[in-house]
């Protein structure tokens, strides 16, 4: 009795399988195409990279992307503006407050009504988009270091993010996709007894903070898998259009917060972490997971002032409503409009185009953060080892469904 052939080698396959950018024509003789992903963890999503290499170094590196197909601009072009949120929630779904926060502003400047926001308001938005700030960053340093073989600072992030998860569940009723900020207000005042339960988890977080720093960020291994390993320097970061802590961490203080001033962030104290090369090179892998550590950092600072102002200015009263200058119908006038904001990746941007006549917007085109980061991708990993490659990866801290949108 034969034996049947599970396999046999064509040599179309490669071709067949997914479009290439080089073939077997461009290699020389000791390359070869790898693919990595798109179902890999370490490339964080349905990201697959057609990798060539030479023995173990890194030739070259290609980001395909077209995996998700979340279509999320056609669908906000069929639906009205406060209809869209839940799909602005869908993007970066790890930082859902800010991609609200950043569309809803948007919407709020094109009718006028920005200056009409209570102030209650405006502190709470900040206050939900910088825990949320926080657990996306805790998501980026856990995940990071699993990617190079670290693995309980995983287990601490994921464990402090689940309060953060849990608090924001208690605001708004969902786990992830919120659909919390609204055009002109939120969906609902903060729970009673919110307050004080943030204040609590804050002061159990700042010591968590100084064991990551000791367990990652400081360690030994840590450092020599990240120091000096994918360098991106300032004007190739600014020429790419980086934005966040993979802009920061080369050095720039560049932040929207503070460049754009938007929100009541003008009236809160915080500092700008950058890059300063201090186990390496300004830009480096190392450089970018510090700056996020330090983000932690200042965003409880945020918070406790935030807090400060929710229990005493600005305090709940029994009159007031969330949803007060909520419009009825969100029709801007005819208009190009531009609106962005600092999301935990970087910068988040809505471009709208409006008719004057309908509460759908004509064109809604988002300006990703994670696709401009990615794309410096190729550039920094070059002449590296394919292990290293997946520590510049992470560094870079993607999400798919904002890249891919």
């Amino acid at each position: 009795m034969s034996q049947a052939i599970e396999y046999k080698y064509r040599p179309e396959n490669l071709n067949e399988s997914a479009p290439n950018k080089y073939t077997e024509a461009d290699l020389t003789r000791e390359e070869m195409i790898i693919n990595i992903g798109p179902q890999h963890p370490s490339t964080h999503g349905v990201l697959r990279l057609e990798v060539v290499t030479d023995g173990e170094i890194v030739v070259d590196v290609v980001p395909h992307m077209g995996y998700l197909h979340r279509c999320f601009e056609k669908h906000t072009e069929s639906v009205p503006f406060n209809q869209g949120l839940p799909f602005v929630d869908r993007m970066d779904y790890v930082a859902a407050m800010n991609s609200e926060h950043a569309f809803v502003m948007g919407a709020e400047r094109m009718l006028g009504i920005e200056n009409d926001i209570p102030k209650r308001v405006e502190y709470i938005r900040v206050l939900v988009a910088e825990l949320n700030r926080i657990a996306s960053h805790f998501v980026a340093i856990g995940t990071y270091g699993l990617d190079i073989g670290a693995f309980t600072p995983f287990l601490w992030v994921m464990r402090d993010r689940e309060h953060i998860l849990r608090m924001l569940e208690w605001i708004s009723g969902a786990r992830m996709l919120y659909n919390y900020i609204w055009v002109g207000g939120l969906f609902y005042d903060l729970p009673v007894g919110f307050e004080e339960k943030c204040i609590e988890f804050i002061s159990y977080l700042k010591p968590k903070l100084k064991e990551l720093d000791d367990v990652l960020i400081n360690n030994k291994i840590f450092v020599e898998r990240t120091a000096n390993v994918g360098v991106l320097p300032r004007n190739l970061a600014i020429s790419y259009g980086a934005t966040g802590p993979v802009l920061r961490g080369s050095g720039l203080k560049y932040d929207l917060r503070r460049v754009d001033g938007y929100s009541v962030y003008p009236e809160l104290d915080f500092d700008i972490p950058v890059g300063t090369g201090a186990m390496g090179q300004v830009g480096d892998c190392w450089d970018r997971t510090f700056v996020r550590v330090q983000e932690v950092k200042e965003s409880v600072k945020i918070i406790e002032q935030s807090l400060e102002q929710l229990t005493k200015a600005h305090k709940r009263t029994k009159d007031f409503d969330p949803r007060a200058a909520v419009p009825k119908k969100i029709r801007p006038k005819s208009q190009d409009f531009y609106v962005r904001s600092e999301n935990p990746k970087g910068e988040l941007g809505f471009f709208f185009r409006t008719d004057g006549r309908s509460d759908i917007p004509v064109r809604c085109k988002a300006r990703a953060c994670s696709f401009s980061n990615l794309s410096v991708l190729a550039d920094i990993t070059r002449g590296h080892m394919i292990a290293d490659l997946v520590a510049i990866i992470g560094s870079i801290d993607i999400v798919m469904g904002e890249v891919d949108r």
